[in-house]
């Protein structure tokens, strides 16, 4: 399976110079926990709702705070065409809840650890192996 068939498209973004406190009622109005944080075209970040508010409460980093300074800017991405598979090793190894997903140098999408665990979730049919010839 291919990242562009579980990806969320409509990625919201933000400019560094946001402030963290408005980053944060976006993240709480959309229902969302990440950000790509993007300059000119450019992804120079993402900023999950944990950079903001470790407790998930309320925002820790307010007043002042802008998303260039809680922002991770070592983003990892994905091409759509890659596998879920090598999408998830990348989002484990790294210990990261989000990849943006790119087709060449544009921002298409972003998968999530949220679409991984909801696909879990819906199953995937075995391979029906009683087809197969038996051996004697």
């Amino acid at each position: 399976m291919r990242v562009s068939e579980v990806m969320t498209t409509g990625v919201l973004t933000v400019a560094p110079e946001t402030g963290a406190t408005e980053a944060w009622n976006r993240m709480q109005t959309e229902g969302i926990h990440h950000l790509v944080v993007v300059t000119k075209g450019e992804i120079v970040g993402v900023v999950s709702d944990r950079d903001i508010a470790p407790r998930r409460r309320r925002p820790a980093r307010a007043n002042g705070t802008t998303v260039a300074a809680v922002m991770n800017p070592r983003v990892a991405t994905v091409g759509r065409d890659e596998t879920l598979k090598r999408a998830a090793s990348v989002m484990e190894g790294r210990s990261i809840g989000c990849l943006p997903v790119l087709d060449g140098d544009t921002l298409v999408g972003i998968v999530t650890t949220a679409d991984l665990l909801r696909l879990l979730g819906q199953g995937v049919d075995r391979p029906n192996h009683e087809a197969r010839a038996a051996l004697r």
